[in-house]
């Protein structure tokens, strides 16, 4: 892997790109209703579609200067960070599964199973990575989170994990994965019942997702992921009470929180988990 890694890294960070562009129309247009493959993108002032060329990720707003071709409408700054961000979180992600010993793809290399199961666990990471990004904006701005992006992410997540799980006869990450899933979600159900208008049934569907891609990667990261999104929330509501940006009653979105919180529990679950054990005496 070491010695593919950069063009690997290269690779992802192009399609990395250019996801991030799909993504900018994805955050636009599905809390609207819209459909996201046609109409082909256009400017929305004067309604003139955007040329190939003017269509090249990050490039193109540069050498436009962040201004329409046709009417020299002002582009939002938001296009070209998306996709920049998108691009650097997609080479971040790759490169931690490449290179952190507890990786899921620590070991790839050594059989045409564990290599095969590596990558499909690298594409469903990249496809979570793509979703964490829309299904954040999307709440920040609208706070929802729609079953166009939730739902599908409900079956593809799983089957990918399946699927690499069965490359190599981890029948064990399919039931952790199974179980993680139950219970994350029952604690949001539970949550969402109990607190009426604070968990919406939107972050019940979504634990229920995030929940079997921890378990699946270990208890260490299901456990950290789960509380690391209440930390991180809880935290970011504080500061907002403390400045008076909010008040304690304010509604305050919880999806972005769950999906940083799920991904400090893929990254340091696993040796976070092992050093709380370590310190209980039970490591």
């Amino acid at each position: 892997m070491t010695v593919v890694l950069p063009f690997v890294l290269t690779l992802v960070a192009v399609l990395g790109l250019a996801v991030g562009s799909f993504l900018n129309v994805v955050v636009h247009r599905v809390p609207a209703g819209l459909s996201v493959s046609h109409p082909a993108s256009a400017c929305p002032r004067c309604d003139h579609p955007i040329r190939a060329v003017d269509n090249v990720p990050v490039v193109s707003w540069l050498v436009l200067r962040g201004r329409c071709r046709d009417c020299s409408a002002p582009i939002s700054v938001r296009y070209p960070t998306v996709e920049a961000a998108t691009c650097l979180l997609a080479v971040l992600v790759t490169a931690f599964l490449a290179t952190a010993p507890w990786s899921p793809l620590a070991g790839a290399g050594s059989s045409v199973a564990t290599t095969a199961r590596g990558v499909i666990v690298l594409v469903a990471l990249l496809y979570l990575m793509a979703i964490s990004v829309a299904l954040t904006l999307i709440d920040l701005e609208t706070h929802t989170l729609p079953n166009r992006i939730v739902l599908p992410a409900a079956v593809v997540l799983p089957v990918l994990l399946g699927v690499a799980a069965v490359t190599v006869g981890d029948w064990g990450a399919i039931l952790r994965g199974l179980t993680g899933c139950v219970g994350l979600g029952a604690v949001y159900l539970c949550l969402a019942l109990a607190v009426p208008g604070g968990m919406g049934f939107g972050d019940v569907k979504l634990a229920g997702v995030l929940g079997f891609v921890l378990a699946y990667l270990g208890w260490g990261p299901l456990a950290v992921g789960s509380f690391g999104a209440f930390l991180l929330g809880g935290s970011f509501a504080i500061v907002l009470v403390l400045v008076r940006r909010a008040s304690r009653g304010s509604g305050i979105p919880f999806g972005p929180w769950m999906l940083g919180g799920a991904w400090v529990g893929i990254v340091f679950g696993e040796p976070v988990w092992r050093g709380y054990l370590g310190l209980l005496g039970l490591a």
